[in-house]
């Protein structure tokens, strides 16, 4: 906590801390590491954080897209601030374009907010014989639509906070980006990784959660439930009751919105990987791939939501 607290406010690490737990870290990595990047996927401020503690180097994550061939944004060497992607790179223009059915305008406050845009001599000039997809990121005056939602920090530094391009409604109407609820719900102990699901014709969401094993089965033997089978402990209502309930007071703390929170879980023992054709090579979830691989699944937890709200109480006699 020391070390971290000196590195983001850039004074030099506890030389104590260092002699007596960091320098066998970096030794790991054979004690010369002086810079590491990272880009692809966010990278939370707490691992940002972990990372400049152990291995006592300067740590920089970027952002950019294979359609823009080279970073967009990148921290600048001394920059201490973790959760943003820098300031743009000179050689591409960067603008927020407002998105309304998300509420993100130029005018929020404290921070302009907006769908990313790029434009520049790195930008691709458009997919191999395909006009039509092309067309729909690339507009006419040259701007690529990335699909992610930015803000506009102190510094121009740009901070990625949510993604555009798979938005759906609710059939109330109301606008969901699932990937910030599961960025949200994976902060929970008991979720290794989640997929969000809904559609327009049903008010709720529903959750798949690739639980950890270790905090499941802890939790389970500190219950008294018998946990040698974590496909068995995994259907276990009792332990669907205790993921949901972690997950709604994560979903409380970070304030997500009622239409937001999902009503019903599924948990799953296997990861979403590369083999089982969840996650594109980037590691991130293929949203069509999953909701039919989990069908069955996301229509039974309905089923249920559906069946809940039509019990009616009964009185005694």
């Amino acid at each position: 906590m020391i070390s971290c607290k000196m590195i983001t406010s850039g004074r030099t690490p506890s030389p104590m801390w260092d002699r007596l737990v960091f320098n066998k870290i970096k030794a790991k990595l054979g004690g010369r590491v002086r810079l590491m990047g990272s880009g692809a996927s966010p990278l939370s401020p707490d691992v940002m954080d972990f990372l400049r503690v152990c291995f006592g180097c300067q740590v920089l994550e970027g952002y950019g897209m294979t359609e823009t061939s080279c970073i967009i944004s990148i921290m600048d060497e001394g920059d201490n601030l973790s959760g943003h992607v820098g300031s743009p790179n000179p050689a591409c223009e960067v603008k927020l374009v407002d998105v309304p059915e998300m509420n993100y305008t130029s005018e929020d406050q404290p921070f302009p907010r907006g769908e990313i845009c790029v434009r520049g001599p790195t930008i691709f000039q458009g997919y191999y014989k395909d006009q039509t997809q092309t067309g729909e990121v690339i507009d006419e005056d040259g701007w690529l639509h990335t699909g992610d939602i930015g803000l506009w920090l102190d510094g121009g530094r740009l901070k990625i906070v949510d993604r555009k391009k798979n938005i759906f409604k609710l059939t109330q109407g109301e606008y969901i980006a699932p990937e910030k609820i599961e960025n949200v719900y994976t902060k929970s102990r008991f979720v290794g990784q989640c997929f969000v699901s809904g559609d327009s014709f049903n008010s709720s969401l529903v959750a798949i959660v690739s639980v950890d094993p270790d905090v499941l089965t802890e939790w389970a033997t500190s219950q008294g439930i018998k946990a040698d089978d974590l496909g068995r402990l995994c259907n276990d209502l009792r332990a669907r009751a205790a993921v949901l309930a972690d997950m709604d007071s994560i979903g409380r703390e970070a304030q997500l919105r009622g239409f937001e929170f999902a009503k019903a879980v599924t948990l799953v023992p296997e990861p979403f990987t590369l083999e089982n054709g969840l996650l594109t090579p980037t590691f991130k979830i293929k949203r069509p791939q999953a909701k039919e691989y989990f069908a069955k699944a996301i229509t039974d937890m309905y089923d249920e939501l559906s069946a809940s709200e039509h019990q009616t109480p009964t009185s005694k006699l």
